[in-house]
């Protein structure tokens, strides 16, 4: 992908990296922290993180079209490697994301097990199905969270690097102080 309506893909594409990326982690950390805006948000959230996995090499790619159209500069060669690190923020925020999500599914799955089947006399359970992620161990929700408070901090902060360094490539000396 190249251009978009005349306009470089990257300048557009980069706009949703910028809020979708951060909104990302900061459902990350309130599924990972709050119970209740876990069973509405994890869902959605696990979606939206995977969405951005896939956006940012689509991001990166559109870059790398639009580098090789400008001169070259120490600023923009700046932006490139630090774009190049984008993919390491997205990719944890998603599987901690899936993480959080499929282990609310478990928990929902647990908790129903102990119920009653309708119609048995009170005498028949579900069976239980096997969980994977320890949906009701306290220890294995804090270390996801202490994790997912971690990587949305990194993700969020390295998503202000990239951005601040492209910035800085494409505004530097464009502008006059005077007006």
């Amino acid at each position: 992908m190249s251009t978009v309506n005349g306009l470089p893909a990257h300048i557009l594409l980069v706009h949703a990296i910028v809020v979708l990326l951060p909104l990302a982690a900061l459902l990350l950390v309130l599924t990972s922290v709050l119970p209740g805006v876990r069973q509405r948000l994890a869902g959605p959230n696990a979606i939206l993180a995977v969405v951005v996995v896939v956006l940012v090499p689509l991001t990166t790619s559109a870059g790398e079209w639009l580098e090789h159209r400008l001169p070259e500069s120490a600023l923009l060669r700046d932006h490139t490697e630090l774009g190049d690190t984008a993919i390491f923020y997205a990719v944890p925020i998603a599987v901690l994301a899936l993480v959080v999500w499929w282990r609310g599914r478990e928990a929902t799955v647990e908790a129903a097990a102990g119920d009653v089947l309708p119609g048995s006399g009170g005498t028949a359970t579900l069976t239980r199905r096997r969980t994977y992620l320890a949906p009701l161990s306290t220890t294995v929700t804090a270390v996801i969270a202490v994790l997912a408070i971690i990587s949305a901090g990194a993700g969020v902060y390295g998503v202000y690097r990239i951005g601040d360094s492209g910035s800085k490539a494409a505004w530097t000396g464009t502008a006059s102080q005077a007006p």
